[in-house]
């Protein structure tokens, strides 16, 4: 399964996420936070939330932080291979392999995650910041949940 994305795409897309990713920790972190107070069951995966229940609190927590941080990294580096099916291939499958068999994670958080994400770009920066990031989301969503059925779920 290639992408297809154009290079008029490929631009748009990085200067949409460019625009997020310059706080990537604190932006990270309010996606994450929403996340788990929109979604609380999603805290069930992280044994060290299980006690936050206050988004102030989440949002002081260093594993939180460090967490968002590792997830704005992790798409940066999908974000600089849009143009390279390979590259990018393989981040998102070590990804969607450690999600489906170690950590046991429901693919729909993926979803979510993405769907935060492009929540937060329309209020910060537009409708258009959105509208160029969707596919991306969309191609990550896809390839991670294609990795999921390879692993049986």
């Amino acid at each position: 399964s290639t992408m297809s994305f154009s290079e008029a795409e490929v631009q748009s897309a990085r200067g949409a996420w460019e625009k997020i990713y310059v706080d990537a920790e604190d932006n990270a972190t309010t996606v994450l936070v929403r996340m788990f107070t929109e979604h609380p069951d999603t805290k069930s995966y992280f044994t060290h939330f299980k006690g936050m229940d206050s988004a102030e609190e989440m949002k002081q927590s260093d594993q939180i932080r460090g967490h968002g941080k590792k997830v704005f990294g992790t798409i940066n580096d999908m974000v600089q291979h849009l143009d390279n099916s390979e590259a990018f291939l393989g981040i998102v499958n070590p990804l969607g392999k450690k999600h489906a068999t170690q950590l046991k994670i429901d693919p729909k958080n993926f979803r979510i995650i993405c769907d935060i994400i492009l929540q937060l770009m329309e209020e910060k920066f537009g409708g258009d910041c959105k509208a160029s990031f969707e596919k991306v989301t969309n191609e990550i969503c896809t390839h991670l949940n294609n990795v999921y059925k390879e692993e049986g779920w």
